[in-house]
């Protein structure tokens, strides 16, 4: 045990404009790979040292790895998964932008377009107003759908991941470090036109990214599965479920995750659940309540999700009738992806404070709600990370 609040963050950090425009010619075919990869380690050297010389303590690549088509990084905690499962047929098809609407029946959850979601109906003139903000910085991509057997074909990608990372902290002296993978149910949200169930389709999913992480947890790095699926899809669910449904859906994703993590080392796997990343008003999001108790029935090292969105920083009182399991940390996000306002360093220790109440301060790590790449701009997402370091400092010294 430390008698430190250690610091983190979700994943996503801003790239840089000589990143952005690497990512750019290489989707053109405009850049070798020998200068792509010597830009690509160069940047991924500097945000890892940045990061040390802030003092975060458990770092990443800042997913710099997770290449995406298009110029913006927005969304590619998603999309970098297309290169990395077989079995897929791309389309042209915005996911954003389809049209498509698919409704529930009780017992029988099926996921609606995303311009059908029940936040997105209820403030329609706010997601249609170019000028709220809502979508700010997002690329439009194409989405590809399940034609065939999902396999995993990405051993070259992550391991160009790992050795990117652990290069790079060779040279900032950097001792502790996670890497960002896509969990199963998140993975499964592309259109299946393979599988009879989509129970099947979220255990193929499973089964496929069982490598990545594996891989992630060889190299010598905590996998960071990340799940929005868990929280998010609440949304995309027409008409509203009940929270029993909802659970038993919940359910197959835990089980999967389970699966494709059996073997590994559980303390170097952590879940991230978030209600999304979009800035929007989020007014239908599921109560963490009405969920936790299935998430915690996930077989990891710890857990991560949303402590300061304005939506959801009440809802640190979910610890206050639950024990952790023996083992397990929990990743508050304590700056939020959501606001361009910086969290004060004494707000961020009143929060991890209320936390380390509930569970112990030995088992809080301080984090971000969600990747701050592509959310924010550069210089205020790196202030925030420095007010979390600060706030982390203060409550050090009060809790220990």
């Amino acid at each position: 045990m430390t008698n430190k609040i250690r610091t983190t963050h979700v994943g996503s950090l801003p790239r840089t404009p000589e990143l952005i425009e690497a990512n750019k010619q290489r989707s053109e075919g405009s850049i070798d790979d020998a200068k792509f990869f010597e830009i690509l380690q160069t940047s991924v050297d500097d945000v890892v040292k940045r990061q040390v010389d802030l003092g975060i303590d458990i770092i990443n690549e800042g997913e710099y790895g997770h290449i995406t088509s298009g110029a913006i990084d927005y969304g590619a905690w998603w999309n970098y998964s297309f290169s990395r499962l077989g079995g897929l047929t791309m389309t042209d098809e915005d996911r954003w932008a389809s049209e498509e609407i698919a409704r529930s029946t009780p017992g029988n959850i099926t996921l609606t377009s995303f311009k059908d979601r029940r936040d997105r109906v209820l403030f329609d003139d706010a997601y249609n107003d170019p000028e709220s903000g809502i979508f700010t910085g997002r690329a439009k991509v194409g989405n590809p759908k399940f034609t065939g057997e999902v396999t995993y074909i990405g051993q070259d990608e992550v391991e160009t991941d790992t050795k990117l990372l652990r290069n790079a902290m060779d040279k900032a002296g950097a001792t502790d470090a996670f890497v960002a993978a896509l969990s199963p149910g998140s993975a499964a949200r592309l259109k299946n036109e393979h599988y009879d169930t989509e129970t099947e389709l979220v255990r193929a999913c499973g089964s496929a990214l069982s490598h990545e992480y594996k891989a992630i947890t060889d190299a010598g790095f905590t996998v960071q599965l990340d799940a929005p699926d868990l929280a998010e899809a609440w949304d995309q669910i027409n008409p509203e479920p009940t929270v029993a449904d909802f659970q038993d859906w919940l359910k197959i994703r835990i089980d999967a995750i389970n699966d494709a993590l059996e073997g590994l080392p559980r303390e170097q796997t952590r879940l991230h659940i978030c209600w999304g990343s979009w800035h929007g008003p989020h007014s239908t999001d599921v109560p963490f309540e009405d969920i936790i108790d299935v998430i915690l029935e996930a077989k990891v090292g710890g857990f991560s999700f949303e402590g300061s969105s304005p939506r959801h920083a009440h809802e640190w009182r979910v610890w206050q009738n639950r024990t952790l399991p023996a083992g397990t940390l929990i990743y508050p996000g304590l700056v939020s992806h959501s606001t361009n306002a910086i969290e004060h360093p004494r707000l961020v220790a009143d929060r991890i404070i209320k936390f380390a109440e509930q569970v112990g301060p030995e088992n809080v790590v301080a984090s971000t709600d969600c990747g701050l790449g592509g959310r924010l701009n550069q210089q205020i997402a790196w202030a925030k990370l420095e007010s979390l370091v600060q706030g982390a400092e203060i409550a050090t010294r009060e809790l220990f």
